[in-house]
């Protein structure tokens, strides 16, 4: 059994760089045509199709705002639409927004975060299923080493709502497993090379974590797409209500 996903029809969101870029473009290397969406990186967005493009396979960019009920619906809307129906989808989009301590958390802010990570995957696996149904399809949600270990500091409302998505995708894989569709979790430790740490971890807190996994090397987006290349094609067929952890054995510890 090969991660062959030749004329899968596949909507990646937060596809436009990082961890969704990388997603995108390797599904498209196993032979999925893919609905490219994004918030804000329009530009970004662009050059994952262009790639995805460049290597024969059909991709189309699709903006809207994952908080948003009515924008979420009708991106995966468009998606079907472009792509004729819905084999795989990948709720990557998702933030940890600021590093704050709960002493000082605004209502805002919480709010914020589980929005953005955890009510943004309930919105779009919704908005999917009907599609995903016809198809037998699969799920595959982003969650994170901090919804096993709490997060770096200021991180409580992200870890929380990782933590969230795993539980969510358990439940519901076991809601439509009925119905043939797979949902599963990735749940990554450190990734460098992305804006998320770059933004969010300093060089010397990079350096402290990259020198305690057991691995000897911290992620890359490369590592993630491939766990959730195999997730989505029917070598994982019956992983459902799995998170497949990427940490190079950080966690357990």
């Amino acid at each position: 059994m090969t991660a062959d996903l030749t004329d899968a029809r596949a909507l990646v969101t937060g596809a436009g760089h990082g961890l969704g870029r990388a997603i995108a473009v390797a599904l498209a290397e196993a032979g999925a045509d893919v609905a490219v969406h994004y918030g804000h990186s329009a530009d970004e967005a662009e050059k994952t199709a262009a790639d995805i493009t460049a290597l024969g396979r059909r991709a189309k960019t699709f903006a809207g705002d994952v908080r948003d009920a009515e924008q979420v619906n009708s991106v995966v809307a468009k998606a079907v639409d472009f792509l004729g129906g819905l084999d795989i989808l990948v709720t990557n989009a998702g933030h940890l927004v600021a590093r704050t301590p709960v002493a000082e958390m605004t209502d805002e802010h919480w709010h914020h975060v589980i929005d953005v990570n955890l009510t943004s995957t309930f919105l779009t696996c919704r908005a999917a299923l009907p599609s995903l149904a016809a198809s037998g399809g699969r799920i595959v949600t982003m969650a994170s080493l901090a919804s096993h270990n709490g997060g770096g500091g200021g991180a409580v409302a992200y870890a929380a709502a990782k933590a969230g998505v795993v539980g969510f995708t358990k439940g519901l894989a076991k809601e439509v497993g009925p119905q043939g569709i797979t949902v599963t979790a990735v749940a990554p430790g450190f990734i460098g090379g992305t804006a998320f740490h770059d933004t969010f971890t300093p060089p010397e807190a990079q350096t402290a974590i990259v020198g305690s996994i057991p691995v000897g090397r911290g992620g890359t987006p490369e590592d993630v797409a491939a766990a959730v290349v195999y997730l989505a094609s029917p070598a994982a067929r019956f992983a459902s209500g799995s998170t497949l952890d990427l940490s190079g054995a950080q966690w357990p510890r």
